[in-house]
């Protein structure tokens, strides 16, 4: 989905896809349309292009997962899992909440109880799993 921005003039900046092909009877009709607005400092005043690509753009080559996104696919199943028990388990609220408090201010710190909960539980997986 393509973000824009309307001014007084009209359409200012446009990111995002702008079409994508359609899925009709097992095969894809149409190409991707996607614009990019560059944010850097440039002297070129051209900071909007348009792009378009085949409707295979995404596919994968091979088909298949690689044994490293099967791992990243695991991991996050898991740790998705472990975050949810560990946000109902009433033995460790009192503790997560008083060290996301604790944490909360540092220069590493999580800003969500969500978001500190998926750094302990995916600490705990990596230790589990990677020794």
């Amino acid at each position: 989905m393509a973000i824009m921005q309307v001014g007084p003039g009209g359409i200012e900046t446009i990111s995002g896809a702008l079409k994508r092909p359609k899925k009709i009877d097992g095969h894809n009709h149409g190409n991707y349309v996607v614009a990019v607005h560059r944010k850097a400092a440039s002297e070129n005043p051209n900071c909007q292009r348009v792009y378009t690509f085949s409707p295979d753009r995404y596919k994968r080559a091979n088909g298949h997962y690689s044994s490293k996104e099967l791992a990243v696919h695991t991991r996050f199943t898991e740790v998705s899992a472990m975050v949810k028990a560990r946000s109902k388990d009433l033995m460790k609220v009192t503790e997560d909440q008083e060290n996301f408090a604790a944490q909360l201010n540092t220069s590493g710190g999580k800003r969500t109880m969500r978001a500190y909960l998926w750094k302990v539980c995916g600490q705990e997986y990596d230790a589990e799993h990677n020794g």
